[in-house]
């Protein structure tokens, strides 16, 4: 495992350029980019109030000007606010968090398929404010988006057609699900979050997640990678090592370790322990994944 002094050196040895712009490698630090975590007003919040089929409902405050103070401590230098679920389709606070942001953050949206207005919505949004991807869930046997209907395919349309991404939360159980319109809308990027919840299913399972390499536009992220101290109590690194075999350092993003109760240190900690996970792979590459590829994929910020 790599030490915090050499885990630094390796991602911010050199002053940082605009996103764009064409320096040499020797010349520009690789921005770090957290791509996965979420933002929340809290529960008495009457502004920003959850929504009643919110499926949870922290109690606390997870709010943008704490996420951009751990930011700085943790030299963090972009992130993605992945709208969550107790707000459900109602986007004021995402947009709120963004503001605060001032370009430094960028946003996901959750719309539902099987609504008529989803596209339209959708468009209005990425319109509106900085959107990286439609998130769509599969991992509640009640809560299944539209597989195999037309609806679910607009959805996947609608965020072709506003430049943005399709993000995809699921057990490995309902993965065969997405594969047609991976495969039919080859152009549009696709986010998997959390590994592909390799610990959520069974070994067969998970081979079609894996098997996606194959497809050029899908990128995985490495968020909410467990610790191996706490459920479901394995180790990550075999899982994470053969993510970086199949999908490589140009296909794979980092996300994670803000949350309630962060702080700046334990922002940074997250980050190192995943460095660890990564340490046999050379330091451009641990880059990429920690920064560059996102950088690449999800567009100028500021």
């Amino acid at each position: 495992m790599h030490t915090r002094r050499e885990f630094i050196a390796s991602a911010a040895a050199l002053p940082a350029i605009p996103f764009g712009s064409r320096l040499n490698a020797a010349e520009a630090r690789v921005p770090v980019v957290d791509t996965h975590l979420h933002c929340f007003a809290g529960k008495d919040n009457d502004k920003f109030p959850y929504h009643k089929d919110g499926p949870y409902k922290p109690d606390d405050a997870a709010t943008p000007e704490h996420l951009l103070a751990c930011m700085k401590e943790a030299g963090v230098d972009y992130a993605i606010v992945v709208h969550p679920e107790p707000y459900q389709d109602d986007h004021r606070y995402l947009e709120h968090c963004l503001a605060v942001g001032k370009g430094k953050l960028k946003g996901t949206c959750l719309f539902f398929a099987e609504r008529e207005d989803t596209p339209a919505k959708i468009k209005a949004l990425a319109e509106k404010i900085p959107l990286v991807a439609a998130r769509v869930h599969a991992y509640q046997p009640d809560r299944q988006p539209p597989f195999g209907k037309p609806e679910l395919k607009a959805l996947w349309k609608a965020a072709t057609d506003a430049g943005i991404a399709v993000q995809l939360h699921f057990e490995p159980r309902y993965a065969e699900g997405f594969e047609p319109l991976i495969k039919e809308f080859k152009d549009t990027r696709v986010f998997v979050d959390h590994m592909g919840r390799p610990f959520q299913g069974t070994e067969k399972e998970y081979a079609v997640v894996l098997k996606w390499a194959k497809y050029d536009n899908v990128v995985v992220k490495l968020s909410a990678v467990p610790n191996k101290g706490a459920y479901p109590h394995r180790d990550p690194q075999p899982e994470v090592k053969q993510l970086t075999e199949a999908f490589g350092a140009d296909r794979l993003m980092y996300g994670g370790g803000f949350g309630l109760g962060a702080t700046g240190k334990s922002y940074l900690k997250e980050r190192e322990r995943i460095a660890g996970l990564l340490a046999h792979l050379n330091a451009d590459d641990r880059a990429k994944i920690f920064g560059g590829t996102a950088a690449k994929l999800m567009g100028k910020f500021g």
